[in-house]
């Protein structure tokens, strides 16, 4: 074997051995705290329970209206539809990133018709110069294959592919705050709208209460002042309405957004309710380790490290060199027929090595860059763990104390009804004064007004401690992006 076909056949070999190296580090998912596995500190089991949580925890209210306000933001959200398209944008880039496995090639044709001087030295006179017109034909074709030999293209293949899954993770993300919001929304809706009822009641009462000053007055056992008092108490009950009428149609715009429709679309079932929506038993909400592998944001952070990990890869193959191999052929002749002819055809073919040896400062400066990179993903996942384990465990202590708070409410309420009773009773026979009964009805009204505001608060709550263990993603609906052009 001649020394040439030798040193081909070396050379392939080499390639060959070399296309399975990789070089830069492997990615390797980051380490949690251990005591982020645990059951949760703040689970109080009058509150919480330690099942895992279901995908549809909305299904939980037993609540049709909300089953189907929830499946349609989930299918409608406008912000899903954003999402959407900026997974396919992903997706796009991995399949960028896979082309640098296959052949690059061109293909050029052209047709020039010009004027070529004649050589002036064939004349006695450059005046006697003549030019002639001519038209030239050319044909091309080349083709250029990269050799992966230091794993380059993988590596890019790898970081596309991992910046992918995290745009997948950024739309599952989207979704359950898509799925809190709505159901947040919709309990809004409903919270307003009892708190207004329950001021509409406190009006009829003071109203009342007024009608009766006004014939205690008249028959003069009450002064006019007595009288003033109890209507600024009554208007002032009637101003506390409009409120929250106006806060009930704002909640329905927003719950009327998310399913990407506009105001004018509100939905009239969700607009009828009157009372939020309430769990009947302990919220599940699983432990921490559940949590992390369910938190979309954990996982977006996770694909984030690997995806910079990845590029690590690709800046350490800067400080080898780069092989490619191609060719080349083409044809150029004043007849199209003559493109066909040997003597037009001209082709080429051979390695293209390239390396910016042995000045590698700028593939250092890179190479510190994706590390640096890479760092502060690794950071932002720590961040990400440590976030997604204190919103849960802010969620769930201010859930429980709400409930404590409610139970509170619950009782005074009670207590201050009984004062009013027996204050409307001790006035009628005289032992009491009216003072004491303008001011038990205030109580009341006060207590009636801030049980309802609990209400609300409870069902909100109950909304954040599931948005904050990260469910409402899975089996959701596949969201489509617009379609441009």
């Amino acid at each position: 074997m001649s020394a040439r076909p030798q040193a081909l056949l070396w050379i392939g070999v080499a390639a060959i051995a070399l296309t399975g190296c990789a070089v830069g580090p492997n990615y390797r998912a980051p380490a949690t705290p251990p005591s982020a596995a645990g059951p949760f500190v703040s689970t109080a089991p009058s509150s919480a329970a330690t099942e895992a949580v279901p995908a549809d925890w909305w299904r939980l209210y037993n609540d049709p209206v909300l089953d189907r306000l929830v499946r349609e933001a989930l299918a409608e959200n406008q912000d899903l539809k954003v999402a959407a398209a900026n997974l396919t944008n992903a997706e796009a880039l991995v399949s960028q990133a896979r082309a640098g496995l296959f052949p690059s090639t061109t293909t050029t044709a052209s047709v020039d018709r010009g004027r070529v001087a004649t050589a002036a030295s064939d004349f006695p006179s450059l005046e006697t110069a003549k030019a002639s017109a001519i038209t030239t034909y050319s044909t091309g074709f080349s083709a250029a294959y990269q050799l992966d030999l230091f794993g380059q293209i993988r590596r890019s293949i790898e970081a596309a592919k991992a910046n992918a899954q995290s745009a997948e993770a950024a739309e599952d993300a989207v979704r359950v705050t898509v799925a809190a919001e709505t159901a947040a929304a919709y309990a809004n809706v409903c919270g307003y709208a009892e708190q207004a009822a329950v001021a509409r009641h406190s009006v009829s009462v003071i109203q009342g209460t007024y009608d009766i000053t006004v014939r205690q007055r008249d028959a003069g056992a009450l002064s006019d002042f007595d009288v003033a008092r109890q209507a600024t108490l009554l208007e002032q009950a009637r101003a506390v309405v409009p409120t929250f009428e106006g806060q009930r149609r704002a909640a329905l715009f927003e719950l009327t957004a998310l399913l990407g429709k506009t105001p004018a679309e509100a939905p009239p079932d969700a607009a009828a309710c009157q009372t939020p929506p309430k769990l009947e038993h302990p919220l599940p909400v699983g432990d921490g380790a559940a949590l992390l592998k369910r938190r979309p944001d954990v996982r977006q952070a996770d694909r984030q490290l690997a995806s910079a990990t990845a590029k690590i890869g690709v800046a350490v193959s800067g400080l080898y060199p780069s092989v490619s191999l191609g060719g080349s052929i083409s044809g150029t002749a004043t007849q199209p027929r003559q493109l066909l002819n040997y003597a037009a055809v001209a082709y080429s073919v051979g390695p293209l090595i390239t390396w910016s040896f042995p000045n590698t400062l700028v593939a250092l400066a890179q190479i510190r860059e994706a590390r640096a990179v890479a760092s502060g993903a690794l950071a932002s996942f720590d961040s990400t763990v440590v976030q997604a384990l204190k919103e849960t465990e802010q969620a769930l202590t201010t859930y429980a104390a709400e409930l404590d708070r409610h139970t509170a409410l619950s009782a005074a309420r009670d207590r201050a009804n009984e004062a009013l009773r027996l204050a409307q009773i001790q006035y009628q026979a005289g032992t009491a004064s009216y003072l004491d009964l303008l001011t038990s009805e205030t109580t009341v009204v006060t207590a009636d007004q801030a049980l309802a505001a609990s209400d609300q608060l409870i069902s909100s709550d109950q909304v954040a401690v599931f948005q904050a263990l990260g469910g409402g993603w899975e089996g959701a609906p596949v969201v489509a992006a617009p379609k441009v052009g």
